[in-house]
């Protein structure tokens, strides 16, 4: 309510609107307003020319708040079970369990909560295994495996951006920009796993005041964006990032024995509960379909409406999202 208050007004949208994004998702922005109330908005003729339904949900402050959980709950839950299993087992089962809910996404047609959901869940375990793994077995320090994800990072964007011209998750209507953005999430959770330990543990800030610093860090974008006209594709990719070391961070203090820093809880029981509100979440989202993309209808043919679908310029909620 507080972001709505801060972010709201006429003005406000009359700035995000005369910023909407060229080339690929122009007409549709991302701004403040949008995470705070959960009001996509459309303008210009690409809001009338969309090609099918969205297969990712819109960025509400629902999106945030399960985002940081899901975080959260795969640092706990992949640290947990990898020093009770071992690397062998929990990279195993991890793998399957991510390709596993990667194939449920791709199959279904259109945006469905508890899969697309699922997906980045096992998407934040495996990139904790990812990153934990190149430095717990193979030694690779915190200081490089970090900057070794950036550039894998910066590849996807660059040849995502070359191929399909937009970065945007307005656009995610076509199986390769799908790929394209399945491979963008795994980079963002591997960099920002290693990235919060890197602050926690080798400038050794600990998991409380890392994740201080990235609560902190998380509000530049939507300031700049806000105030300083920021790119939204960019605002919203640099908060995405952002959000593994805040949940992350904050998870390790949580669970972690109070030796390391933490207050003790235990892995498990953290891993256990955020599950929980995660599940909680979910289930609200797909009974109100809150976090639905709108769809657009296609512009009319010349000399009446177009088929199938309301007027120019009317958006409507895709029939099948739900």
């Amino acid at each position: 309510m507080a972001m709505a208050v801060l972010y709201g007004g006429a003005s406000l949208v009359a700035r995000a609107r005369a910023t909407a994004e060229p080339a690929g998702d122009a007409g549709i922005v991302w701004h403040p307003v949008t995470v705070a109330t959960g009001h996509l908005r459309h303008s210009g003729p690409a809001a009338a020319t969309r090609h099918g339904l969205s297969k990712v949900p819109q960025i509400t402050v629902f999106f945030w708040i399960v985002k940081v959980l899901t975080t959260g709950q795969g640092e706990a839950a992949a640290d947990f079970l990898f020093f009770r299993f071992g690397p062998v087992v929990i990279g195993a089962l991890g793998t399957i369990g991510l390709a596993g809910a990667l194939v449920l996404q791709f199959r279904a047609r259109r945006y469905i909560a508890w899969i697309y959901w699922l997906a980045v869940d096992m998407v934040s375990v495996f990139g904790t295994l990812a990153a934990d793994g190149l430095h717990i077995k193979l030694g690779v320090p915190y200081d490089v495996s970090t900057p070794f994800f950036a550039v894998v990072l910066a590849v996807i964007f660059a040849v995502w951006h070359a191929t399909e011209k937009t970065l945007s998750i307005h656009s995610i209507y076509t199986w390769r920009r799908e790929a394209f953005y399945w491979a963008t999430v795994m980079a963002t959770f591997a960099l920002g796993t290693a990235l919060g330990d890197l602050t926690a543990v080798t400038f050794h800030l600990g998991f409380l005041a890392s994740g201080v610093l990235f609560a902190v860090v998380i509000a530049i974008p939507a300031v700049a964006h806000w105030r300083l006209g920021m790119n939204s594709v960019l605002a919203f990719w640099f908060a995405y990032i952002v959000t593994r070391p805040l949940g992350a961070s904050f998870a390790d203090w949580l669970g972690l024995p109070h030796s390391l820093g933490g207050l003790g809880l235990g892995r498990g029981p953290v891993s256990l509960v955020a599950t929980f509100v995660i599940i909680g979440f979910v289930s609200y989202l797909a009974v109100t379909r809150k976090d639905v993309e709108y769809v657009a209808s296609r512009p009319p043919a010349r000399g009446g409406p177009a088929r199938g679908g309301p007027a120019r310029g009317r958006a409507t909620r895709g029939r099948h999202a739900a």
